[in-house]
């Protein structure tokens, strides 16, 4: 048996035999290291985090790359710190989890010190302005989902906590970016010196995002006579804070208990799930997908680590743009919102289940194999083909990541504009493209009607999943009843035309009769959805490579 804490420099035949990598490096010496000189801070000590980013800084300490470990702060969950940095020595047990069944085990000690950036956590947020103020730092990350970022409620204005934050100043901020221009006035008070803010999180021009919250926060403050137009200056001026953007893209779920079941029959003694208290799902170890990618823009005013040498493509902005075009429009996001969509009115709880479906399997081949990939941007860092291959074959198969097509189908309305959108747009854009040729990104949209009716295909109420537009939509399809001769067109034809949600009017573009169609045979009986797919495929797929 073996734990988390135990010696792997003295005892790694112990760790071997549980089947385990460790480092060759002395974490004590990292730790002293990044006390000394910090190089690299990290907000959101969650399962990416931890799957991904300390795995990258592992590798770089390994290769003597990186002089220092990673500093976390931890901006939602104080049991996140206690409960599972400090309690396991800041080591992280990363489990990369294949679709056969076989596990990649490996203890990782690349982060240097954990902390709680509250002002509640005395000790952490005195410590994380130390850090901000030392000219060493050179990079800071975030994975704290888009939610983080937000100021604004839903009609654009600032919400309550943003304009408490602007009122009160820098000195007791209450918000996550309110937080971070308080450290950043720090270092401009302290020297002035160039960082890096490099958003990892998962949406479209995230670094750019980052920018803008935390330019809200500063000039309302500016505004408020609690800094000047050279702080302003500093934060606008690349050469002395940078925003790069990134596509990142590893699927990394909370623990899974399968996960957990097997480690422990493994000889590893460390494989309870904690559930905090603010129900946050987290373990000594962490789960995750072998197939992964991190593209980031090359702009990094302080200098930075050789991020590529732990398999990071570093590239330019536009680069990074069309590599997270292919993987939202076309290579991933497309094909995961019609498993979520066929999921669930076909009753299905795992995306893993539904490739063991042939139809559904069929289906998202040609969406991005046939429909998608011939008019994807080629970002030339990665293969678009490729990419399709992996998650087709690899990803979406392992049953070791728990996601649910429930999940996926949160927010639909608000991901159709990209995620069939843009491929429609495309076909109406290029020459020798006709947009009236596609089948089965109609054929999805018109399982999203039936999906908004909230009766699955054996004719039985099921609650959607939440979306901000449901109420709105469900006026449109709610009175129909399966078997029950419909007037489709003046049930549909609202939506169809509303630019908001598809990019353009479908009539116009030939597809909003197309995908009446599909719907009326949806809407037959019971069964409808799985025989109007069968049809479509025997009538309309073509042959993929």
């Amino acid at each position: 048996m073996v734990k988390l804490n135990d010696d792997y420099l003295n005892n790694k035949a112990a760790f071997e035999q549980a089947g385990i990598k460790v480092p060759t490096y002395d974490q004590a010496k990292i730790k002293q290291a990044t006390a000394d000189h910090p190089r690299w801070v990290h907000f959101g000590g969650g399962n990416l985090f931890r799957a991904f980013h300390a795995a990258i800084a592992n590798t770089l300490i390994e290769k003597g790359e990186l002089d220092s470990g990673v500093v976390v702060a931890e901006t939602y969950d104080d049991g996140v710190v206690k409960d599972i940095y400090n309690a396991y020595n800041n080591r992280i047990l990363r489990v990369v989890t294949k679709a056969d069944g076989n596990f990649d085990k490996e203890l990782i000690a690349s982060v240097g010190e954990a902390h709680f950036f509250s002002p509640a956590d005395q000790a952490g947020w005195d410590r994380m302005f130390e850090i901000f103020k030392n000219p060493s730092l050179q990079v800071v990350t975030f994975s704290i989902t888009e939610k983080g970022y937000n100021l604004r409620t839903v009609d654009g204005a600032l919400n309550d906590l943003t304009k408490a934050d602007i009122a009160n100043g820098p000195e007791k901020p209450k918000g996550n970016m309110a937080g971070l221009v308080s450290l950043l006035l720090a270092r401009y008070q302290n020297g002035k010196t160039p960082l890096a803010l490099l958003s990892t999180d998962n949406f479209s021009q995230n670094g750019d995002r980052l920018k803008d919250s935390v330019l809200t926060i500063a000039k309302g403050w500016k505004d408020n006579g609690f800094v000047d137009d050279a702080f302003l200056a500093y934060l606008q001026d690349p050469k002395q804070i940078s925003f790069p953007i990134s596509m990142i893209d590893r699927i990394t779920p909370n623990p899974a208990e399968a996960v957990s079941d097997k480690l422990k029959d493994s000889g590893f003694e460390d494989y309870q799930i904690v559930h905090t208290a603010r129900h946050t799902n987290i373990a000594p170890f962490t789960n995750t997908e072998e197939v992964h990618y991190l593209v980031i823009q090359d702009e990094f005013p302080n200098g930075r680590p050789k991020f590529e040498d732990a398999g990071v493509i570093v590239t330019d902005r536009d680069t990074v743009n069309d590599a997270d075009q292919m993987k939202v429009t076309t290579c991933l996001n497309p094909l995961h919102t019609a498993l979520a969509i066929f999921g669930s009115v076909l009753g299905f709880t795992a995306i893993s289940k539904e490739l063991q479906d042939k139809d559904l399997v069929a289906l998202i081949k040609q969406i991005g194999y046939v429909e998608g990939l011939p008019v994807v941007t080629d970002p030339k860092v990665i293969n678009p083909k490729d990419f399709i291959d992996q998650l087709v074959n690899k990803r979406l198969p392992n049953p070791y990541i728990p996601d649910t097509p429930q999940r996926i189908a949160t927010d639909t309305s608000q991901k159709i504009p990209v995620r069939y959108g843009e491929t429609i747009k495309q076909y109406v854009a290029r020459d020798g493209f006709d947009p009236a040729t596609l089948e089965f990104i109609p054929l999805t949209i018109a399982a999203w009607f039936r999906y908004l009716m909230a009766v699955n295909d054996e004719g039985q109420a099921f609650e959607p999943s939440p979306d901000p537009m449901m109420d709105d939509l469900k006026k449109y399809v709610g009175d129909i009843k399966l078997g029950e001769d419909t007037d489709v067109h003046a049930h549909l034809k609202d939506i169809l035309t509303n630019t908001s949600i598809f990019g353009q009017d479908l009539y116009a573009v030939g597809l909003g009769t197309k995908v009446e169609g599909y719907f009326k045979q949806m809407i037959a009986g019971k069964g409808a959805i799985v025989a109007t797919l069968e049809k479509a495929l025997k009538d309309h797929a073509k042959t993929v490579a």
